[in-house]
Order: C-alpha cells, then structure tokens, then sequence
C-alpha cells in the first residue's frame, strides 16, 4: 500500500511539472513577423512628397475659407456642399499621412526634431480633417494657422532646396 501510495505522489508531481512546463512554451511565443509598415519602401524623394502631397494639401486648407473686403462688397469663400467638403476632406487627410510618409524608414532626417516636426504635420492634418467632419469654417481657420505654424517650423530648420 505504501508503495502504490508513493508512485502516485511522483505521478502527481511529474504531472504538475508536465502542465507548468507546457504553460512556459506558451508563454515563450516566437516574435511577431514585421509589420506592414516596416516592410513599406519609401519610393518618392522628400521633395516630390512637399510638392506633389504637401504643397497642394495646405494650398487647399489655406484657400478653403476666407473673407475678402471689395469695392464691390463682402467675398466669403467656404465649402458650400458636400462635395467640398469632401474634397477638403481629401486634402486635409492626405497632409495629415503625408507626415507619415516623411517617417518612413530611409526618408527621416534625423531621430530628433524631423520626428518632432512631422508628428506636427500629422497633428494639424488631422485636426484639419476633424474641422471638415464637423463642416466648421472657424475650426477649418483655425486648423489652416496649425498647418502653417508646422510647415514654417520645419522650414526653418531643414531649408528648402
């Protein structure tokens, strides 16, 4: 009896090592394969983003609302349906990823304030696209100083070539 008792203790505890052991492999999983944004290749240069991404997208913001004094009397310019704001929707979306676009690995200038800089750039996008998504001129005003307020910061210390 004291024998069966004794093989039946070590047949517990060899058990309990089994499901410990087990529980460690599961958690000891294998990395995670690299992101779809690790494996995104940068194919423009800088400057064909600030041209053909940036440049057109902060045009678009800037010249979206305003109120010109004449003469002739008072000109408000503002998206004045859906389809303009839209399209306003469109350019504010596309500086905010343009930000993005200048984080990709191989495109950053430095770890520092281009890092700094381009989150800027993403912040004021999107707070431009919020302003479309509320259809708020003051918002889309006030969105349009921030996109600025990036750009020149960034101007300022990676010159324009």
């Amino acid at each position: 009896m004291h024998w069966l008792f004794v093989v039946s203790v070590m047949l517990f505890i060899a058990g309990i090592g089994f499901i410990i052991a087990a529980g460690r492999q599961r958690q000891t999983a294998p990395a995670a394969a690299p992101s779809a944004v690790s494996a995104a290749r940068p194919v423009g240069s800088i400057k064909q983003i600030m041209n053909g991404i940036v440049a057109p997208g902060a045009n678009a913001v800037f010249n979206a609302v305003s109120t010109t004094v004449t003469a002739k009397g008072v000109e408000e310019v503002f998206p004045r349906n859906d389809e303009e704001w839209a399209t306003l929707g469109n350019s504010a979306a596309a500086l905010a990823e343009a930000g993005n676009l200048m984080l990709l690995d191989g495109r950053a200038i430095d770890n520092g304030d281009w890092v700094k800089m381009s989150r800027e750039l993403v912040d004021a996008g999107t707070l431009a696209l919020k302003a479309v998504e509320a259809k708020s001129t003051e918002a889309v005003l006030t969105a349009g100083e921030k996109v600025n307020e990036s750009c020149d910061n960034c101007h300022a210390k990676y010159q324009r070539q």
